[in-house]
């Protein structure tokens, strides 16, 4: 599939010079940064070095003050709290979260994640029933709970109260919760709209240490987990979510909680992890869990004490992962046979798919027919699946725009769950295909590739990298820059590596030989005939280090390449 190179605008060059002179740098830096919008010192001071002091006031978020009143009742009361979940990374990190935080506070808490295959999604009557049997009188919902309006309502009916932190986007109708914490409610002024579920859940810490005058520092050791939810669920990286991330990343690699360390050995990366070593290394294998078996095995593993039995968890983790990997390639090739060639949209769905691996199905197919995706398989008698989007198209409102045809829907502008009758499939195919068909543009049609900046052989330097990982940590809004560069040749030297041969290795130079870098591209192998024979091609990359044996040369590694005739 051809990728369009999209060139960022070049922005003033009067912020551009002028950020070169206070700052210091070059013109390429300072252009970085001013298209990431940090155009004076004071911009780039924050940037640079985010400050926990740089958090909101939490108690800015609608219902705050509710929230915060009910949770102190309850523990000054010695209520049972039952601490309530989704069973993925963002829902079972904040369940970590918030059980850790309530555990050192009160006497009588536990946690809930419902079953994805017996319950669902989100609050489920089965869960609230567990409550009232066991006598919790309070639960603190995370990373769901902001459509489950009929479910708040029977749990008020039978005394149990509800505190809803969320993220997703509300209904036309809010749930009769004691508190609901999302800062996206329309009537919700908090500055900061992207939080995940587990920022949500820091945002309530915060604001009852704040109340009753306890010490944030306390708050700091539960950043690991913050920072895995927000890599994990792919929130924007600016304003908040960068300087929890921040933070979270020193914590994670300082002094990570025992199951993050246990895990982290499992993945085996590196001695430091970024954000993509959480995205990739950690976030899968949390995920599994409740992928193959049940959510609640995360959670265990996050909140363990003590290391041998966090070994022991993290490697049973890491088993389902590799189940899921399986699962995942065989479900991806069948649904693969079953796509409609010419449709602007993606419908499949087998009864016997695993419901656990169809969102990451639906990410997959989106990587050979680029358009809104839809992945179902059949739970409790009914389908119900996971939806995946293209850039710049909202797939949350097409299926909305098709709410009539289903029981239950909910999500994001690109990643959304919705669940309908078997009866329904057809007509819902149809209708998803039409709305799809009547708000996509041509221009959401082509996977982009955004650059960021064209530059010359010469200006890739490893000062240039050093300053790049500066602006880190990396993700949606703050990406990692690309580079592009025209008419460059292999020096001859290039070839496909790895097992399968599918990874392309090269050693890049311009048209003047003045300089020549390593460039790997994984999954490249199709390239090879165009670069081969010095045929003039140009190459878009980001910067990176290639380590081995102890020593780090600066490296590209290569997003795309394309025929050039400069040469």
């Amino acid at each position: 599939m051809e990728n369009l190179w999209t060139l960022k605008a070049l922005p003033d060059k009067d912020i551009v010079y002028a950020l070169q002179e206070s700052l210091g740098v070059s013109e390429l830096v300072a252009t970085l940064l001013a298209q990431r919008g940090i155009e004076t010192f004071e911009d780039a001071k924050h940037f640079f070095r985010p400050q926990l002091s740089d958090l909101y006031n939490p108690f800015l978020m609608k219902d705050m003050d509710k929230a915060v009143e009910r949770l102190h009742r309850a523990i000054s009361s010695n209520e049972k709290i039952l601490v309530y979940g989704d069973y993925d990374v963002d829902g079972t990190t904040a369940v970590s979260l918030m059980y850790l935080f309530l555990k050192e506070k009160c006497q009588y808490v536990e946690y809930y994640i419902p079953d994805r295959y017996d319950e669902g999604y989100g609050v489920s009557y089965k869960g609230i029933d567990y409550a009232k049997s066991n006598d919790f009188s309070l639960i603190v919902c995370l990373d769901c709970g902001i459509k489950a309006v009929e479910k708040v309502a029977y749990a008020k009916n039978i005394d149990v109260d509800f505190i809803i932190c969320d993220h997703h986007r509300p209904g036309d109708t809010l749930p009769l919760a004691v508190a609901v914490l999302d800062p996206k409610r329309s009537d919700c002024d908090y500055p900061f709209k992207e939080l995940c579920g587990c920022g949500v859940g820091f945002k309530l810490a915060q604001a009852y240490h704040q109340q009753y005058n306890l010490p944030f520092e306390d708050l700091v050791p539960l950043l690991d987990l913050v920072v895995v939810s927000i890599a994990a669920d792919i929130v924007p990286m600016i304003d908040e979510n960068r300087v929890l991330s921040f933070y979270g990343l020193q914590q994670l690699n300082a002094s990570p909680r025992i199951g993050l360390k246990a895990l982290m050995d499992v993945a085996n990366r590196k001695d430091t992890f970024n954000i993509s070593d959480v995205v990739f290394g950690l976030a899968p294998r949390i995920n599994a869990a409740g992928r193959i078996e049940h959510g609640n095995k995360a959670v265990e593993l996050l909140v363990q004490q003590d290391f041998s039995i966090a070994k022991e968890k993290a490697d049973y983790i890491d088993n389902h992962n590799f189940t899921r990997k399986e699962l995942d390639k065989s479900i991806t090739q069948e649904a693969l046979a079953m796509i409609v060639p010419d449709a602007n949209s993606t419908v499949v769905c087998s009864e016997k798919w695993h419901k656990g691996v169809v969102g990451i199905v639906a990410s997959r197919l989106i990587e050979t027919h680029y358009r809104p995706t839809i992945v179902l398989t059949e739970s409790n008698g009914k389908l119900t699946g996971s939806a995946r989007s293209v850039s710049g198209f909202d797939v949350y409102n097409a299926i909305h725009a098709c709410s009539e045809l289903l029981e239950q829907f909910g999500g994001h502008k690109y990643a959304a769950g919705l669940t309908l009758k078997k009866e329904n499939l057809p007509a819902f195919i149809q209708r998803f295909e039409e709305v799809v068909s009547t708000t996509i543009t041509a221009e959401m049609q082509i996977p982009k590739i955004n650059i960021d900046l064209e530059i010359p052989m010469e200006d890739i330097t490893m000062k240039t990298h050093r300053i790049i990982e500066q602006m880190a940590p990396f993700g949606p809004s703050n990406s990692r820059p690309v580079f592009m560069t025209k008419g460059v040749i292999d020096n001859g030297s290039g070839r496909l590596i790895g097992q399968d041969k599918n990874h392309l290795k090269l050693a890049i130079t311009d048209n003047h030989n003045s300089k020549t870098l390593d460039g790997i591209g994984f999954g490249m192998s199709d390239y090879f005939y165009t670069i081969k024979d010095k045929q003039a091609f140009d190459v878009c990359f980001v910067l990176d280090l290639n380590e081995w044996n102890g020593t780090s040369k600066l490296q590209l590694r290569i997003k795309d390449i394309r025929n050039n005739t400069l040469l």
